[in-house]
């Protein structure tokens, strides 16, 4: 800790750099008041760093808790701390292009009215998607209606409705862990994610793109302003790109070099990241583009000026993910497991030294286990993890052994003393997964997870385990807003994502003995479907053989996203055995939104 450089104030005067005007007060809210962001609520970051918290993190929070409209670069602008993401604005020649419209339409609306009030009424001539994750699309229907040019990279709709929709739930009862919504803002609670401070819990939209960007080279001009993009597929999101505009001299970043070290795989739930291709692409941004930049900005924290810079910190951030990648596989190679090469692992010096290599949103050990996973899975070759009991069971029998829980509860209190907390919430975990009931256990695992909340550089970890201990002590926080009820992503699933969702939602074993055929005539595509039900699974066929099934639908995509939403059949032209459909909706489960996840 005491070799970090605080005394390095260089982010803070480029977090500043360009400040035109803040959002006074930093409140959205929606038509009816229930507030979807809160800015405000972290001005007490403007103190001194207390025991509480980790005093890089806390240098993290105050860069990252800064808000307001900023000058990037002539006829540039960012929107800052008003979402998790920023939003981007070009000026061009009648109007402006916005970048990556943030979460919720209250936030971007919020965040152009202010742009607004310092450059003018000009029109939004267009949008930029630059990846597939919602923070960078959602808010689309704050700034615009449609009827301009929306650019995205290629394959973007179909990975930013799958991840939003097909472990949805089980992601957003997650990210209340991730980004602690339920904690206080303050310095014992939340203080932020490192990539930003929270999530918005607005309204979620979506108008789908009108320009796929499909090669590394691809030149589009909307509005007069001239765009040269570089694709990077499977970095930060499986649909993602660089771009430069090259009569700014100013480079878009995406989320692909942020000030913080990013996730490998989020501790959300998503797919592993490719920390090669990763490095990869930014060597190729530095070979692209470097030459003809003079400004680095990305869709959150701040921007980095003049060549030198925009350089070297690429050129660390790429030397980050290729390390991480590189010894991961060379450690596995030598018969290591994921945590075994977590716990060997040590950044080089320089980029130990960077503060835009810090883990404050990923990590160096849960990204190399991401690594590890990636290329050998979760299972580590031991025989004995092969076929383990699942946690309860397992808390059970270790209790046993160690002679009840209230001899678990002593032996964890000797490791407290210790201050080996890591292994104390260990014990006190099988504790609690042993006996909810053993309040002794609960009490102190909380206590536990807060200290080891407040000594954690990275941000979610902290906010993990101050939820974990929030909900020890008071019990399930439902998740605040909920991204795959939302009209416009349901409304966007192809007619194969629709089945899929379905298919995901069949009780198997419910299922096994129901044998049943649907043929879905999609009257506004001119497009056939069969779903066939057999041994649990649903199967989807298109343009299936001349065969009989058990029902004939004819129907609109709108209206099966209806039945997708549960509105009925109302409308819906039937011919065959209506049962087969009351039969299939009858096999469907529902997803558990507020599954236990600190208690068994």
């Amino acid at each position: 800790m005491a070799d970090l450089p605080f005394h390095d104030k260089d982010d803070f005067a480029d977090a500043d750099r360009g400040f035109i005007a803040k959002l006074s007060p930093a409140v959205i809210q929606t038509a009816d008041g229930r507030v979807v962001w809160d800015n405000d609520s972290y001005d007490f970051l403007q103190g001194e760093c207390p025991a509480t918290a980790h005093p890089s993190l806390w240098r993290q929070g105050q860069l990252c808790a800064r808000q307001g409209l900023y000058e990037v670069t002539e006829g540039v602008y960012q929107v800052r701390g008003l979402d998790l993401s920023n939003m981007t604005l070009v000026e061009g020649e009648r109007g402006v292009l916005v970048i990556d419209p943030l979460i919720s339409t209250e936030c971007a609306a919020a965040a152009l009215r202010l742009y607004r009030e310092h450059r003018g009424d000009r029109p939004v001539t267009g949008v930029v998607y630059t990846h597939s994750h919602v923070d960078h699309f959602g808010g689309v229907r704050g700034v615009t209606g449609g009827g301009v040019p929306i650019l995205a990279p290629e394959g973007f709709m179909e990975h930013a409705v799958s991840e939003n929709v097909y472990a949805g739930p089980a992601m957003t009862r997650r990210a209340v862990y991730m980004y602690g919504p339920a904690l206080s803002r303050s310095p014992e609670g939340q203080i932020g994610c490192g990539l930003g401070m929270t999530t918005s819990t607005g309204t979620v939209s979506l108008i789908p793109p009108t320009t796929e960007i499909t090669r590394t080279g691809q030149e589009e001009t909307v509005d007069g302003i001239r765009m040269i993009f570089q694709l990077t597929p499977g970095t930060e999101a499986p649909a993602e790109m660089n771009f430069l505009f090259p009569d700014r001299r100013a480079l878009c970043l995406a989320e692909n070099a942020t000030h913080n070290q990013h996730n490998i795989v989020t501790l959300r739930g998503a797919k592993v990241r490719d920390a090669r291709a990763w490095a990869r692409y930014l060597n190729e941004t530095v070979t692209l583009f470097a030459d003809r930049a003079e400004v680095a900005f990305a869709s959150h924290h701040w921007p980095t000026w003049g060549r030198g810079g925009i350089v070297r910190f690429l050129e660390q951030q790429r030397d980050m993910y290729a390390y991480l990648h590189d010894q991961t596989l060379r450690l596995l190679n030598k018969g290591l497991t994921g945590p075994e090469i977590a716990e060997a692992m040590h950044m080089p010096p320089e980029l130990e030294q960077a503060w835009h290599t810090h883990g404050y949103y990923g990590s160096v050990s849960h990204n190399v286990k991401a690594v590890y996973q990636r290329y050998l899975g979760w299972f580590d070759g031991n025989p004995a993890h092969l076929w383990e009991h699942p946690p309860r069971e397992s808390a059970v029998r270790y209790v046993d052994c160690l002679g009840g829980g209230s001899a678990v509860v002593a032996f964890a209190r000797r490791y407290i003393g210790e201050n080996d907390l890591r292994f104390a919430a260990q014990l006190l975990n099988h504790a609690v997964f042993a006996d909810e009931g053993n309040k002794e256990a609960r009490d102190l695992l909380a206590e536990v997870y807060t200290r080891l909340g407040h000594g954690a550089e990275n941000a979610v970890w902290r906010n993990f385990y101050l939820m974990g201990a929030l909900e020890l002590s008071d019990g399930i926080v439902p998740a605040a807003v909920d991204t795959t009820t939302s009209l416009d992503l349901l409304a966007a699933l192809s007619v194969e994502q629709i089945f899929d969702s379905l298919a995901i939602r069949v009780d198997g074993p419910r299922a096994w003995h129901e044998r049943l055929s649907i043929d879905w005539y999609l009257t506004d595509l001119g497009e056939r479907y069969r779903t066939t039900l057999s041994n649990g699974a649903l199967i989807q066929q298109r343009d299936p053989a001349d065969e009989s099934a058990d029902l004939t639908l004819r129907l609109t995509k709108d209206q099966l996203v209806g039945l997708l939403a549960g509105k009925g059949v109302g409308g819906v032209e039937r011919e065959g055995d209506t049962g087969a459909l009351q039969r299939l909706v009858a096999v469907l489960d529902h997803a558990t939104p507020d599954f236990a996840i600190v208690t068994a």
